[in-house]
């Protein structure tokens, strides 16, 4: 079993998997990740590799980060309903509302899976926009990539912060709890080391964040 493996109890994911940039050198990427996170050391981990390109590093680990929450948000969905989460929020001072600047314009209500639906779908048609996500070796990264990146990383950090604040209890009970812990703080420090989330973002879970951080 990987680091990150659920077992095959739980190996239901929310969306189909992405693979790594093909064309690029995400497959070389992908298992320099898989390399350094078999060793344990997730600070080690998420620095960028000595001579790689930063977008290049940037698009694997966000293929990567988004196939974590895809497996942790699968083993909610019975959970995790319009009934018992009937709006997206993280503990009672955070609500989050759903807007794409495209089909939604204006953020909108919605229960927590059908922000998490939303914003799944979102996010896999950003990794499939080659305009955003370059598959072809060489092919140029656009000037807003980062700002892509940053939208998706604050994005996923609201569907841990909401899984943190009301479904730990479950998250315990299944036994998974060392898995989530340890996603999430590869995803800090990962967010961290490239400030792809504003710190205010992060309050929600601002007392884990800063115990992983050590701040």
């Amino acid at each position: 079993m990987s680091l990150f493996g659920l077992g095959s109890r739980n190996q239901k994911t929310f969306r189909p998997k992405k693979n790594a940039p093909s064309g690029s050198k995400g497959a070389q990427l992908q298992k320099h990740i898989d390399a350094t996170l078999g060793s344990g050391n997730l600070r080690e981990a998420v620095r960028l590799p000595p001579g790689e390109d930063i977008n290049e590093w940037l698009a694997v680990n966000t293929v990567d980060f988004f196939n974590q929450v895809n497996i942790l948000y699968g083993t909610l969905t019975e959970f995790c309903t319009p009934n018992n989460c009937p709006t997206m929020t993280a503990g009672p001072k955070y609500e989050y509302r759903w807007a794409d600047g495209v089909t939604i314009k204006k953020p909108i209500e919605v229960s927590a899976p059908k922000y998490a639906e939303y914003l799944m779908d979102w996010i896999e048609a950003q990794l499939d926009d080659e305009a955003i996500f370059p598959q072809k070796l060489g092919a140029p990264f656009p000037p807003n990539f980062r700002d892509v990146v940053k939208t998706i990383f604050k994005r996923l950090f609201r569907v841990y912060a909401h899984i943190y604040h009301s479904h730990f209890q479950k998250i315990v009970s299944l036994k998974e709890e060392a898995h989530l812990n340890t996603c999430f703080k590869h995803f800090v420090l990962f967010t961290w080391e490239f400030r792809l989330i504003e710190k205010g973002e992060l309050a929600p879970l601002s007392d884990l964040v800063d115990s992983i951080l050590q701040l």
